[in-house]
């Protein structure tokens, strides 16, 4: 019988410990040969906090695991059973994943779709600017280019509204 993949849906924020979970059930039952490998979708986000940057990793799809397994009564019994899973996508005759679309999945852990940046900026914020020409001017966030990671904020100088561009490291929330 040959290896397959399935999805399997877990609690949300318990993916890990499903994951732990079956890998010790599965060294304790010596069947490592009959389940190869368990994913975790995740991805690495840039966020921005108090002006500083902060890697995290983020999952892609939240409540699922993905479980390479040659499904047979005593694995499929092994990870549904597990604690804090519901269940197989596709419930009790689960359907394999495409391996292409596996592909996909692996090569997004792998080298992420594209780097993201969180910001903590929403258009209208009151902001202080803290660095550059226009530091400790207070203003409003106009616009937000989360492609360049650039904000677009309204200062009032000599009494008119004028637009200045920082980028999210130049600017805090007042």
């Amino acid at each position: 019988m040959t290896k397959q993949w399935y999805v399997v849906h877990t609690y949300s924020g318990y993916e890990e410990k499903v994951k732990t979970a079956i890998e010790d059930t599965i060294r304790r039952r010596g069947l490592s040969d009959k389940i190869a490998q368990i994913l975790i979708p995740t991805e690495k986000v840039i966020e921005l906090k108090a002006g500083k940057k902060k890697e995290s990793m983020k999952k892609f799809y939240p409540g699922y695991i993905l479980v390479e397994m040659e499904l047979d009564d005593e694995t499929w019994h092994i990870v549904s059973s597990a604690p804090r899973v519901t269940g197989f996508v596709g419930g009790d005759k689960p359907t394999p994943v495409q391996q292409a679309e596996i592909d996909v999945i692996v090569q997004q852990i792998e080298e992420g779709p594209t780097k993201q940046v969180k910001t903590q900026f929403d258009r209208g914020d009151s902001v202080r600017i803290i660095d550059g020409a226009f530091a400790n001017f207070n203003g409003f966030v106009d616009e937000i280019d989360e492609d360049h990671d650039k904000l677009k904020v309204m200062v009032t100088i000599f009494g008119r509204q004028t637009p200045v561009e920082c980028n999210y490291l130049q600017v805090e929330k007042t």
